[in-house]
């Protein structure tokens, strides 16, 4: 299995817990964050909409919810992008391995969490707040 993931979103899947926009939105969050545990499934990774993007209410043509929305979640993105090879096809395990290596603390993730709406809830981020 091959999934499109958006930078933040390996952040988010690390902190999912059932929560999210809609219904079908967090059952998609939920076969894509059991999909990305399976030895077999590959990740390419973007800053743009994604497999979990597709059943998300909010995005409209392409952008999420409004142009000033989406350069935010594109900048999310982009932070996470900066410490990984986008041109690169990981296998989801080892590039699951590689985030905890790379995001370890609450100062690592800041630019990328502080902001997000979920990072109340997001078992991720709660952990490395608590890991100071």
């Amino acid at each position: 299995m091959k999934l499109i993931l958006r930078g933040h979103h390996l952040l988010c899947l690390k902190g999912f817990q059932g929560y999210g926009y809609s219904k079908e939105f967090a059952q998609n969050m939920i076969e894509v964050n059991y999909l990305r545990k399976s030895e077999n499934t590959t990740v390419c990774i973007t800053d743009s909409p994604d497999d979990i993007c597709k059943s998300c209410p909010n995005l409209k043509n392409g952008l999420c919810e409004n142009e000033l929305q989406n350069t935010r979640i594109v900048n999310m993105d982009r932070e996470v992008l900066k410490k990984l090879d986008s041109s690169k096809e990981y296998n989801a395990i080892e590039l699951f391995e590689k985030i905890d290596s790379i995001f370890n603390s609450k100062d690592s993730v800041s630019k990328i969490c502080f902001n997000c709406i979920w990072h109340d809830k997001c078992l991720f981020y709660q952990k490395l707040s608590n890991n100071r």
